[in-house]
């Protein structure tokens, strides 16, 4: 019996190359596994004895060779396999225990001349030749499987369902490995090919997906070093599916406000926004924005938060807090409660300029919704300056409420946010329906799209609303221009509608 050890990762592999040689195995082995091995007083054989061919090209050149993949390939119980083997004095190769060079890491260094040499292709050749033939040959990519496999040698429990379980392990290895190496150059290219590939690296298992009766798991994007992958999880349980999906967004919106702002999220969209020259203050905006949908649901703050806003805080269940920052003292609060989550976040990291949306067997790619807001002024009277900052501050949060999307704002306070209506006077309606001891007086009024008749200002001018933003470009607009100007509000089109599905 014959194992071939060719590793990246060294972990381990002392134990497990011993324990093939107690159990019979002659072990064939390469350059730097090589050494470790004999370090070890492993007997390993050098490749080159069974190649009879040396290690060329700087080492890209070493195992690509018939007296390996021969002995590997060859199916067992095959009269033609079998006897072109015996004829080309080719040894069996039972056990292949492979894993790659580090692409992904080489990707840090951002050096193109490392990058192209951790492009492995002997490792890949040899995880292929081997899964493909895992009825004969086992297959071993992953240290973590060492105790496993060495278990189940000495009791003689290697069966094909187990073979096979290695063969899908190996084969999602070089899948993934190959994804990076399509992604680097795509990115490098600035390409989206035809054939495009994502490579997604397991993180956890998550309890439940976003019901009980849904497995989840949560998995990492390599080429993505946002905020979201970067965050440091200071106290609190686990993390769940609906967390993260939440979370997601939380982070895009208070990222995307700037320093100070302080976002309350429910169930993936905004319920409560505000920002001020002070963190407590701009929590206490929030809060006030809707002090009934923010209970258990997430916080963002760009900031740190101090003490007073953790007492605040600690008043009411809150599932997550995310922030820049939290002081000692702010921790001392907050942590009493063992389940809420405490996340530190960097803000400043940048978010993914890609959108994916996987559909049943198809899958939509988009760029995320980044594009500048224009500003043209489509009415006789124009907002003030207090109202133009309290337009953007609304705007952006119209971003990420739900289609169709209204939102008051005043002094950079969300007064009301009415998403997810299937027309949008009824998202308006359900401001004022559900706000309705709310004083709107010279607040201001987004849309994320056009108004396709007048009823919206007719509505926004009984809530006393002094400004409207828009994108614009209904072939009814000039409707809503008139009922603005009659009612005297101001407004303003953007000419970019922002639909959030």
């Amino acid at each position: 019996m014959r194992a071939l050890i060719s590793v990246t990762d060294k972990s381990n592999i002392d134990y497990f190359a011993k324990n093939l040689e107690e159990l019979g195995y002659e072990i064939v082995s390469t350059g730097g596994t090589l050494k470790v091995l004999k370090e070890s007083n492993v007997e390993a054989i050098d490749i080159l004895e069974v190649t009879n061919f040396p290690e060329i090209l700087d080492g890209r050149v070493k195992t690509l060779s018939p007296k390996i993949h021969g002995g590997i390939l060859y199916k067992r119980g095959n009269k033609s396999h079998e006897e072109t083997i015996k004829e080309q004095n080719i040894k069996a190769i039972d056990i292949v225990v492979v894993n790659l060079y580090d692409f992904e890491g080489a990707l840090l260094s951002n050096d193109p001349e490392k990058i192209i040499e951790n492009i492995d292709i002997g490792g890949p050749t040899l995880i292929r030749s081997s899964a493909k033939n895992f009825k004969d040959v086992l297959i071993v990519t992953d240290p973590s499987d060492y105790e496993e496999i060495i278990k189940r040698l000495k009791n003689n429990e290697i069966d094909y369902d187990f073979r096979e379980y290695l063969a899908a392990k190996a084969f999602s290895l070089t899948a993934f490995y190959d994804s990076l190496i399509s992604r680097y150059f795509a990115k490098k290219t600035n390409t989206l090919q035809d054939k495009f590939t994502i490579g997604l690296k397991k993180v956890s298992s998550l309890r439940y997906g976003e019901n009980p009766s849904q497995k989840a798991n949560l998995y990492d994007d390599t080429f993505v070093n946002s905020y979201l992958s970067n965050i440091e999880i200071l106290h609190g349980k686990e993390m769940s599916f609906n967390n993260y999906n939440d979370l997601n967004t939380a982070i895009e919106l208070t990222s995307e406000l700037g320093k100070n702002a302080v976002v309350a999220f429910k169930h993936a969209t905004p319920c409560g926004v505000g920002i001020d020259n002070n963190i407590y203050d701009a929590y206490m905006k929030a809060f006030n924005a809707d002090p009934l949908s923010i209970f258990g649901g997430i916080v963002g703050v760009n900031g740190v938060v101090d003490k007073e806003t953790a007492k605040e805080m600690n008043e009411i269940f809150l599932e997550v807090v995310a922030a820049s920052d939290f002081t000692d003292e702010a921790l001392e609060i907050l942590t009493k409660k063992k389940n809420i989550r405490l996340l530190k976040v960097d803000f400043d990291l940048e978010k993914s300029n890609m959108d994916l949306k996987y559909l049943n067997g198809k899958v939509l790619i988009q760029d995320r919704d980044t594009v500048e807001d224009g500003y043209e002024v489509v009415t006789d009277k124009s907002p003030s300056e207090n109202q133009i900052d309290d337009l953007k501050f609304a705007m952006i949060v119209c971003k990420y409420a739900k289609s169709n999307a209204i939102v008051i704002a005043k002094d950079l306070q969300t007064l009301g946010i009415g998403g997810g209506q299937t027309s949008r006077i009824w998202a308006l309606e359900s401001i004022k329906n559900n706000q309705k001891d709310r004083d709107f007086s010279g607040s201001v009024l987004a849309s994320d799209a056009f108004f396709p008749f007048d009823d919206c200002v007719t509505l926004a001018g009984e809530m006393n609303v002094e400004s409207i933003i828009q994108p614009g470009g209904s072939i009814k607009d000039k409707d809503s221009i008139d009922k603005c100007n009659e009612l005297g509000i101001s407004m303003v089109f953007t000419g970019q509608r922002h639909f959030r599905h």
